[in-house]
């Protein structure tokens, strides 16, 4: 007769482990819910196999999925985000006009009556900007909103624009300085405004032409009086311009900045225009 066999018992590290019923989570995004999810499935792999396994791989492959699904999320984002910023500076730019355009593929989107309507409405789109998406967006938004609103808030553009370019926020903060620097030389507040374009004039960076800050400095010299100084930076402007090669080793046609600026110093200084070379002739299609 044969023994009846005896069941073994089964350790418990080699048990189904028991399945607990889902809690219902609370997610805050579209990225949380999904990454959430992700992770939840990848760790059920790994469920009974021991935790050293899981922290030494799974925590790496996590962090790798975390990582690509952020990369795709927020270039989702970015996209969004630049898409709204365009219309924006879209409506920033359109015409404004008494008389609607003829209907046709080449008419604007969007026609105003005033440039106060006009800064209004940008500036609230502007706005949808700041109030759902993070930089580079959100400070470009918030220049863009301070520029319109010196049409119709003065003071309050003013204060916001001082803001941005003490905010050292790159490229913002650059435009915001030059933007506050034109509007202070509107205002006649020219000792102000120089100020800042000397500053200007002491950064490196690609987004504004030397030669442009140079110039509106001197045109504020020129009504300052102080004749010298303004000739000075005419005569850097010009002279730099025109001993200007390109990479074939050619001259280079003067800019519109260049050739006011060698017919300023011929206004003011004769005898130190001569200084300045013969430079190439302009282009004859009107660029430069």
């Amino acid at each position: 007769m044969a023994k009846k066999r005896k069941k073994r018992k089964v350790p418990a590290q080699f048990k189904e482990p028991i399945k607990e019923e889902k809690q219902k989570h609370a997610f805050q995004d579209e990225f949380q819910k999904t990454a959430g999810d992700r992770i939840e499935d990848f760790s059920k792999k790994f469920e009974g196999k021991g935790k050293t396994i899981m922290y030494a791989l799974g925590a790496v492959a996590v962090l790798a999925l975390l990582g690509g699904m952020y990369y795709v999320y927020n270039q989702r984002t970015n996209a969004a985000a630049a898409t709204a910023l365009g219309k924006a500076i879209e409506t920033s730019q359109a015409p404004v006009t008494e008389t609607p355009p003829p209907a046709g593929p080449q008419a604007p989107a969007k026609t105003f009556k005033t440039e106060k309507e006009r800064a209004e409405a940008a500036i609230k789109e502007f706005q949808v900007v700041v109030d759902n998406y993070g930089n580079p967006y959100q400070a470009k938004a918030k220049y863009f909103i301070a520029v319109n609103k010196l049409s119709i808030d003065r003071p309050a553009a003013i204060n916001e624009l001082s803001q941005l370019a003490q905010s050292g926020d790159g490229n913002v903060s650059t435009l915001s300085k030059f933007a506050l620097a034109q509007a202070q030389e509107a205002d006649g507040k020219l000792d102000e405004a120089a100020k800042l374009y000397q500053e200007l004039l002491q950064l490196e960076n690609a987004i504004l032409a030397k030669e442009t800050i140079k110039f509106n400095l001197a045109k504020i010299y020129e009504e300052q009086g102080k004749k010298d100084e303004a000739v000075n930076a005419y005569f850097e402007i010009a002279k730099a311009a025109a001993e200007a090669k390109d990479l074939d080793g050619n001259a280079v046609p003067l800019s519109q900045t260049a050739r006011e600026s060698k017919e300023k110093v011929e206004e003011l200084a004769p005898e130190k225009a001569k200084e300045i070379p013969e430079s190439a002739p302009p282009s004859p299609l009107g660029i430069g």
